[in-house]
């Protein structure tokens, strides 16, 4: 039991929740500020930074392979958060820093975290933001008539879906025009 004068002095504000803030309220549809990515890539990311910051003890070599380490296991878990690496380096270097940080310093990171979602999905959904964000599948046509896209009708399209994609203009258009050279070819083929 920690008496008053041993209690450690938790940070309770968390320096990369900041990032993390700034995905779930900007970019609310990207795949980085999902749920499962915000928790899960800042809780795993810390659940290393602090464990190789105690196992390593070298400041530079343990937050180098924290961050690593946090990318690899966030990409495998299918939570990658980009803010999560910076939670894996600050664990890292507190756990090898004066302050000695232990997993007791989950407590402040996860009060962050969930605090941060709970309030980034209050406030998406009351803007009309469904967070999680969900994908409505477009229907499938079964005839091709020949009509193209123009890059404005994209730009028109996502002005009307009033959401931030993490995806540039550029980039859709020439993947939709693979996609329908691949289903011309696919149709020529039949």
């Amino acid at each position: 039991m920690l008496m008053q004068d041993q209690a450690p002095n938790f940070p309770w504000l968390i320096a990369p929740l900041g990032a993390s803030a700034v995905l779930v309220f900007a970019v609310p549809a990207s795949p980085l500020a999902q749920p499962w990515s915000v928790i899960g890539g800042n809780f795993i990311s810390a659940v290393i930074g602090l464990s190789l910051g105690t196992w390593i003890g070298e400041p530079i070599i343990a937050a180098s392979l924290s961050v690593g380490l946090a990318i690899a296991i966030m990409t495998f878990a299918r939570c990658l958060h980009p803010p999560g690496g910076a939670c894996a380096l600050l664990c890292a270097l507190g756990a090898t820093g004066a302050d000695g940080w232990t997993f007791l310093y989950l407590m402040p990171i996860m009060a962050n975290v969930l605090t941060l979602s709970l309030v980034g999905w209050a406030f998406n959904n009351l803007t009309g933001h469904r967070w999680p964000h969900v994908i409505v599948p477009a229907l499938p046509t079964s005839v091709d008539n020949g009509v193209r896209h123009t890059r404005e009708d994209i730009e028109a399209t996502l002005a009307g879906w009033d959401e931030l994609l993490d995806v540039d203009v550029d980039d859709l258009d020439a993947f939709y025009h693979a996609l329908n050279e691949r289903a011309s070819a696919r149709q020529t083929r039949q």
